[in-house]
C-alpha cells in the first residue's frame, strides 16, 4: 500500500503558505508506515518543534490500474475518508529554501492519520463535500470539494499515467486553508458530510 498526497489543491491554502497555483498536480509520496489508524494518538516527533495539521479527504482505491481515463476514474474508488497530513513545517521550510525534497517533513512514521472510510454511495455529492477539523472543540479547517483546483477523477487519471494503482492504495487530495499547529494535548476531530470520520489525541 502507498499513500500519495496532493500539494496546493486549495488555492487558499497555498496563498496562505506563499506558494503558487499549480498548473498540474503537486505529487508527493508516503510510505505504509506512516499510515495512523483507528484513532491512535498522535505522538509528537523529537526531531520536530514545529508539526502542523493539514485536513484532507481521502480515497482508497479498489482496483488495479494505469492509464485510466478522466471519465473512468471514478470506476476506481468506492470508499472516502479524512485524514491529517502531519508536516513537520520547521523542517520542510528548511528544504524547500535549499530545494530539497520533502520526505522529512512528510513521510515520517505516523504522520497519515486515516479515519474511518465510508462507501461514496452514502455521500450526497462527492463534488460538494463539506468536511470539517476541530480542535478542543473549535473549528480550526472547513472545507468543500467544490473548491478543489483538480478534482478526485482528474487526480486519479493524472496519478495513474505516472504509477500503477492498486487496490488499497490511498490518496490524500489536499487540505484547504486554515492550516496551525498542534500541541500536546490537544484533541482533533472531524467530520465529512455530518459524519464523525476522525477523533484522537496528541500527545
Amino acid at each position: 500500500m502507498k499513500i500519495i498526497c496532493i500539494g496546493r489543491n486549495y488555492a487558499a491554502h497555498a496563498k496562505e503558505l506563499n506558494n503558487p497555483i499549480p498548473g498540474i498536480p503537486v505529487i508527493f509520496l508516503k510510505p505504509d508506515t506512516a499510515a495512523l489508524r483507528e484513532n491512535k494518538p498522535f505522538y509528537i516527533p523529537e526531531f520536530s518543534s514545529d508539526i502542523h495539521y493539514e485536513l484532507e479527504v481521502v480515497l482508497k482505491i479498489c482496483r488495479e490500474g494505469k492509464h485510466i481515463a478522466e471519465k473512468f476514474a471514478g470506476n476506481y474508488f468506492e470508499e472516502v475518508s479524512l485524514g491529517i497530513d502531519f508536516t513537520a513545517r520547521d523542517i520542510q521550510t528548511l528544504h524547500k529554501e535549499k530545494g530539497l525534497p520533502w520526505e522529512l517533513a512528510k513521510a515520517f512514521d505516523h504522520s497519515a492519520a486515516v479515519g474511518t472510510f465510508v462507501p461514496k454511495a452514502q455521500l450526497s455529492d462527492l463534488h460538494k463535500l463539506p468536511f470539517e477539523l476541530q480542535i478542543n472543540g473549535k473549528p480550526r479547517q472547513q472545507g468543500n470539494t467544490q473548491d478543489m483546483i483538480f478534482s478526485f477523477e482528474y487526480l486519479i487519471s493524472f496519478i495513474s499515467q505516472y504509477f500503477t494503482l492498486k487496490k488499497g492504495d490511498l490518496i490524500f487530495t489536499g487540505t484547504p486553508e486554515g492550516v496551525g499547529q498542534v500541541h500536546e494535548g490537544d484533541k482533533l476531530e472531524a467530520w465529512m458530510d455530518g459524519q464523525q470520520l476522525l477523533n484522537f489525541e496528541i500527545k
